[in-house]
């Protein structure tokens, strides 16, 4: 059977985004992950049932262990013969597609699934750059996650090669059978409502993601603040881990956070379906993403969402359809979002509607991987 390597720079980038994906694969091709070995990878040989290979990569920029990295994906490719190398992350794709070309593998893909030099400035915006523009020097094809990524590839000029977008975009869709809002039984949500002190009259506003200053966390909580001032049944539900020592909140959302009992912050959850199920409608205000899994998830759970004007998140969500886009880094929008949702039945109750059939219609999961593999014969033909 022909071999397929699959390479991201942590292994929990093959464990959690391409969930599922790589035993389907592995029906069709030989296939092999390969990241740093720790759990998350053992999970992925347990759970796809693929053989894996441990070649430590690391996010920062660090020259001798990049190269020891470089080198050891060389020697993999080469032992392997693989026909079929498909990278994801920044540094696995620009290692394993060098690693690659040099070892003769016929098709060499990287899947962009965000891109930092658009946000970066100065000598490392350039860096950033130039190092994108080599990691396409070297493939052979290029999957953007979506389209906001595919335009700023083409707006910077990173590359002159074909840009695929596999199905409606996302690297993985949705498992919509597990993101289902009947599989929640009404006592386990009363529950929770009870635990979190969540009457039946509360309008529940969710946010799910890392608590960052770059998830739009310090605009929503000044929102919000004020919002609960004017409204004494509404709640926000704070669903993911603070992160202080990268990208941190400032003090006065901290304190926010702490002293207004409206703000409900539970931490990190390996399983968020049941906050998503007691919520009214989800919120999203982040400064940049890719191609966000969570407002996939939150829309597979009938939620309407309120979500900036970004990449992903204005190609997943219509407008006054399953939820509202509004502008970055404004605490006004985010204000003028909330009050819309909770006082237009009209508008919530189409959205609400609406949310799971767009979802499932569009980046159903066996959609999406199917769309994928349909990819590889195309190339398998070209390359041959």
């Amino acid at each position: 059977m022909k071999k397929l390597i699959r390479t991201a720079t942590v292994s929990v980038s093959l464990d959690v985004l391409l969930k599922g994906q790589l035993a389907f694969l592995n029906e069709h091709y030989q296939v092999i992950a390969v990241s740093g070995k720790d759990k998350n990878l053992e999970n992925v040989s347990i759970r796809e049932g693929v053989r894996i290979e441990n070649v430590p990569m690391y996010r920062t920029i660090t020259p001798f262990k990049d190269f020891g990295s470089l080198i050891k994906l060389y020697l993999l490719f080469k032992k392997e013969k693989p026909l079929i190398v498909h990278s994801i992350t920044p540094k696995a794709g620009l290692l394993s597609m060098i690693a690659a070309y040099f070892a003769g593998v016929p098709i060499r893909i990287h899947t962009f699934t965000g891109l930092l030099f658009p946000y970066k400035t100065g000598i490392l915006h350039h860096v950033l750059l130039f190092m994108d523009r080599i990691l396409c020097l070297f493939a052979t094809t290029i999957f953007p996650e979506g389209k906001g990524v595919q335009n700023d590839l083409l707006r910077f000029k990173v590359t002159k090669k074909p840009l695929t977008i596999i199905a409606n975009g996302n690297v993985n869709g949705i498992d919509t059978n597990y993101f289902n809002a009947t599989l929640i039984l009404q006592s386990e949500k009363e529950k929770l409502q009870h635990n979190l002190k969540i009457s039946t009259n509360d309008f529940v506003f969710v946010f799910v993601g890392r608590l960052v200053a770059d998830k739009g966390i310090n605009e929503l909580i000044e929102a919000f603040d004020d919002l609960s001032k004017a409204n004494n049944n509404c709640k926000l539900l704070l669903v993911g881990a603070l992160e202080n020592d990268l990208d941190p909140l400032n003090e006065t959302t901290l304190n926010t956070i702490k002293d207004n009992k409206a703000i409900l912050s539970v931490g990190f959850q390996t399983d968020i379906r049941p906050y998503l199920a007691i919520s009214t409608a989800f919120v999203f205000p982040s400064y940049r993403e890719g191609f966000p899994n969570v407002i996939l998830q939150a829309g597979a759970m009938n939620l309407p969402c309120i979500v900036t004007d970004i990449s992903g998140c204005n190609e997943i969500i219509l407008p006054n359809e399953n939820g509202i886009i509004i502008p970055i880094k404004n605490k006004i929008a985010i204000f003028d979002g909330m009050i819309a949702i909770m006082t237009n039945d009209l508008l919530r109750n189409k959205c609400k509607q609406n949310a799971r059939n767009l979802i499932v219609s569009r980046y159903q999961q066996d959609k999406v991987w199917q769309a994928l593999l349909t990819q590889y014969i195309k190339l398998e033909q070209t390359y041959s």
